[in-house]
């Protein structure tokens, strides 16, 4: 069955930087656009970004844009964020996610992982 685990979360002080990974298994993961989306405390869920199957094109939620790099490695099944400067506001539950084709609609994601907390505080 699809599988989507997700690690890399923790505690960074403001201006930090943490990495977020995604192990996929489950399912042809080259085929996938991959996404990453999150859930700040009492807050629904938000896209911040995608990336395309081979990794050519990305996408970025504007309040993320700049400071976020997506990622992804076809020959682990992998998929990565980058998170640069990060800020109070990026305090939020970090999922995976998989389509096949681009969108920003949560309704066209299949499968979730179980999310990585990353807080952002000093």
């Amino acid at each position: 069955q699809v599988q989507l685990v997700e690690s890399g979360g923790g505690l960074v002080q403001p201006g930090g930087s943490l990495r977020l990974s995604c192990a996929a298994s489950g399912f042809t993961f080259r085929t996938n656009w991959m996404y990453w989306v999150r859930q700040a405390p009492g807050k629904g869920l938000e896209w911040v970004s995608g990336i395309s199957t081979g990794g050519g094109i990305t996408y970025y939620a504007d309040s993320v844009k700049g400071r976020f790099t997506i990622s992804r490695d076809n020959a682990k099944s992998t998929l990565y964020l980058q998170m640069n400067s990060l800020k109070s506001e990026d305090t939020a539950v970090y999922f995976c996610t998989k389509a096949i084709y681009y969108s920003r609609s949560l309704a066209d994601f299949s499968s979730w992982g179980q999310g990585t907390q990353v807080t952002v505080s000093s």
